[in-house]
């Protein structure tokens, strides 16, 4: 379980896209464990690598940015989190590194699942 804060002070990266879903957050392929760890590599995975084994990372995606580096707030568009539920979506942005996430709005199902 994530360390419970009520405040905290970090390097904000925005993610300048609406309407992410949690197969872009985890792709589907990185779902086999049940553990809550592990998932931070494949954060993403579709948008931060070129290749399909996460070896060539994409120069224009935003966490690839070196300035970005360590980033432990995540700034994101509305509706972040829809899609098919998913509880490694929330799992994979923690064990990234990421303690908040900011958004306009979140799909219901993600929010609940952010929580736990």
């Amino acid at each position: 379980m994530a360390e419970k804060f009520t405040q905290h002070t970090g390097l904000v990266v925005p993610l300048d896209a609406a309407n992410v879903d949690t197969d872009a957050i985890i792709p589907k392929q990185f779902l086999q464990k049940v553990t809550r760890t592990g998932f931070g590599a494949h954060l993403f995975n579709d948008w931060r690598f070129l290749d399909d084994k996460g070896q060539q990372p994409n120069p224009e995606f935003v966490l690839n940015f070196p300035e970005y580096q360590g980033a432990s707030i995540l700034l994101a568009r509305e509706n972040f989190g829809c899609g098919s539920s998913r509880e490694h979506a929330p799992w994979a942005l923690t064990d990234y590194g990421f303690k908040v996430v900011i958004a306009p709005s979140f799909a219901d199902i993600f929010l609940r699942q952010q929580l736990q």
